[in-house]
């Protein structure tokens, strides 16, 4: 009988175990704190995990999520964004397994100098313009001749004033980043 019992409780105890991971396919909300108000838009939202179990974070790229409590992938991002020299003391929770957020969830990530920064829903028409302009257009200090994307850990920059830039389709999971414009006024 203590076997029976010891082995349900194993089993129990494991499901637990797993079910706290982040899976692929599933989606997370992510929130940081210690950082300027300006800054948390940015990066405050849901973020589907690709089937490959990768995020795709404003400025860092790409981080592996899945098979990784939430706990440990705070620790994670908040070491990137240092090492980085993003944030100084960010802060960041990572709550797992969102309700009514599933694997069907699509987003690209905008990020940067626009008016509403974060994850936009994805659909197959969607272009570089249209990512930019759901995130409410650039602020007067965004810079959009010299959009970043960043697509599989590869990033190009793009004068998306040029009419043949804003048509570039994007892909899920693709992150654009509008930079601040420079003393050049660029």
């Amino acid at each position: 009988m203590k076997t029976i019992l010891f082995g349900l409780l194993a089993l129990v105890f494991s499901s637990i175990m797993a079910s706290a991971q982040i899976q692929a396919g599933k989606s997370i909300n992510i929130t940081i704190s210690g950082v300027p108000e300006s800054d948390k838009g940015q990066i405050n939202g849901l973020y589907p995990v690709s089937e490959g179990g990768i995020i795709n974070m404003p400025h860092i790229g790409q981080v592996q999520a899945a098979g990784l409590r939430p706990e440990a992938l705070a620790s994670i991002l908040q070491s990137r964004f240092k090492s980085a020299q993003i944030f100084t003391n960010p802060t960041i929770q990572v709550i797992n397994n969102v309700i009514g957020a599933g694997p069907n969830q699509e987003v690209v990530t905008v990020g940067g100098d626009v008016r509403s920064p974060g994850p936009k829903p994805f659909t197959p028409e969607l272009t570089l313009w249209g990512a930019i302009q759901a995130a409410g257009g650039q602020t007067e200090f965004g810079a959009i001749n010299r959009v970043k994307l960043t697509r599989n850990g590869a990033q190009k920059s793009y004068d998306v004033t040029q009419p043949q830039f804003k048509q570039i389709p994007l892909q899920r999971n693709d992150a654009i980043e509008v930079p601040r414009k420079n003393i050049f006024n660029r």
